[in-house]
């Protein structure tokens, strides 16, 4: 062997091994990825602490807590009527649906029931808000993917089922509208025919959605397969509305334990998709919006005549005793646990709303799944940090 082949072969191995000690240098092991508190892609104030292996999450865990209001102590140093006001803001873009389970808890515990009139409204208004809430997370999944435009399709035809919410209520996010016995008014001339004409707008909205997205190729790719959640993970982590029908469970709180409005007077049906991804969840809330325009048509053109309050003390007094009732909800199962001692107001509140068990899964789904589809799992969740802190 000549000096010449002995250096380069040198060389060669100096080489080696400076990319080998290289290699052991950005060998930086497992890096912590924080997504929020405040970041767009997490619906409100949440923090998302993700252990990343390269590009892959190994632990997400998800930090709440930044948005706490206290609602449940809250109630119980008001009276019933005045609980309407807060328990309105607790999901955000539920408005009227928060209040319905609150009311009906108490109704339950004065053995009061609001006369059918009260309780065909309280029905339309209830999916009224059903349709404003899903609409908009119909066209914000569009940008948690990168497409902007859903998102101004959603903002616009979602306006006009406020303005219908806010022609009853006088209030278009927080109506405050519900009454123990009944509701504060009654519906005004001419809404009902308009009520109509936003329904069919709004399944305008919905053909428009699965033409943007749901037959878009690269939002399948991004969302089919993704953060799948078996049924019987849905179930043991306590998901509820699409969250769970998304995953094959055929379980909806207004068919299958029928809280005491119309919803049982009417003709419609609940959708499940057996895949469990973050595409079922979306399609399964797309068909729920467009059943809820039929509910609502239904609804109006069975209206029954009559008085809008039973008779009840003009001091609201709950007798002593205690009552759980929770309702199907745009975001799942939200139900309220009242204690009575027969006060003004009640002496105990428990709220159990669907976007705390239903982020409670993050951890479980997020294990394994790369960095960018994080952001398409939690998209399609849906929870509302309002729903979650409380």
């Amino acid at each position: 062997m000549t000096a010449t082949s002995d250096r380069e072969q040198m060389a060669y191995v100096s080489s080696q091994a400076a990319d080998a000690r290289v290699n052991v240098e950005l060998d930086t092991g497992d890096m912590t990825l924080n997504i929020g508190p405040q970041h767009p892609a997490t619906h409100g104030t949440l923090r998302l602490a993700c252990r990343l292996d390269g590009e892959q999450v190994v632990v997400a865990e998800p930090i709440m807590g930044y948005m706490h209001r206290g609602y449940e102590k809250l109630c119980e140093v008001r009276t019933y009527p005045q609980c309407t006001t807060l328990i309105n803001r607790i999901d955000w873009l539920g408005s009227f649906a928060n209040e319905v389970p609150f009311i009906l808890a108490a109704e339950r515990l004065m053995e009061v029931e609001a006369p059918p009139r009260a309780q065909w409204i309280r029905t339309i208004l209830f999916e009224l808000s059903r349709v404003a809430n899903l609409a908009l997370f119909l066209g914000d999944m569009g940008v948690q993917i990168g497409a902007l435009t859903p998102v101004f399709f959603a903002f616009r035809d979602r306006e006009r089922v406020l303005n219908q919410i806010e022609e009853v209520t006088g209030g278009r996010f927080h109506p405050n509208f519900d009454r123990i016995g009944g509701l504060k008014d009654d519906i005004p001339k001419g809404w009902v025919e308009e009520t109509r004409s936003v329904m069919v707008k709004m399944r305008t909205f919905c053909d428009e959605m699965e033409d943007l997205l749901v037959g878009n190729e690269i939002f399948q790719a991004r969302c089919r397969g993704v953060g799948v959640i078996p049924p019987e993970v849905a179930l043991g982590y306590g998901l509820s509305g699409a969250n769970l029908r998304a995953s094959g469970v055929d379980w909806d709180l207004r068919r299958d334990a029928n809280p005491g409005l119309a919803w049982d007077q009417v003709d419609w049906r609940v959708w499940t998709h057996p895949d469990g991804d973050s595409f079922a969840r979306y399609w399964v809330r797309l068909q729920e919006t467009r059943e809820a325009t039929h509910i609502v048509d239904q609804l109006l053109d069975g209206i029954p005549s009559g008085p809008i309050m039973a008779k009840v003390p003009r001091i609201i007094k709950v007798p002593a005793g205690e009552a759980y009732l929770s309702t199907e909800n745009p975001l799942g199962e939200m139900g309220y646990y009242i204690v009575s001692k027969g006060d003004l107001g009640p002496f105990r509140v428990k709220i159990r709303t669907p976007s705390f068990n239903n982020i409670s899964i993050v951890p479980w789904v997020m294990k394994g799944v790369y960095v960018p589809d994080v952001i398409t799992i939690l998209g399609s969740l849906y929870f509302i940090l309002g729903d979650i802190d409380r």
